[in-house]
C-alpha cells in the first residue's frame, strides 16, 4: 500500500474514496482512531492508502478531480 493523500479535511477523504472506488481502485483510510481521540478538531491528518499497482492510476484521479495531495 501507498500513500495516496494526508488531510484534515474530512470531505475530502470522503470524496477521494467515492471517486477511487467508481474507478474500480481499492483504498483504505488511515488515522481514523488518532482523530477520533483527538476530538476530530484536525490536529492529526488522515491518510488515504491504495494499492502499490493501483497507485499512478489514483493519481491520475486526483490530477483530474483537482483534489490536493497534502504531502
Amino acid at each position: 500500500m501507498k500513500e495516496l493523500l494526508r488531510s484534515n479535511d474530512p470531505t475530502i477523504i470522503a470524496f477521494a474514496s467515492a471517486l477511487l472506488r467508481g474507478e474500480g481502485i481499492d483504498c483504505f483510510e488511515m488515522d481514523v482512531n488518532m482523530s477520533v481521540l483527538e476530538g476530530s478538531i484536525g490536529v492529526f491528518p488522515r491518510r488515504l492508502m491504495v494499492p502499490s499497482s493501483d497507485h499512478a492510476a489514483a493519481l491520475v484521479v486526483m490530477k483530474d478531480n483537482e483534489i490536493p495531495l497534502g504531502k
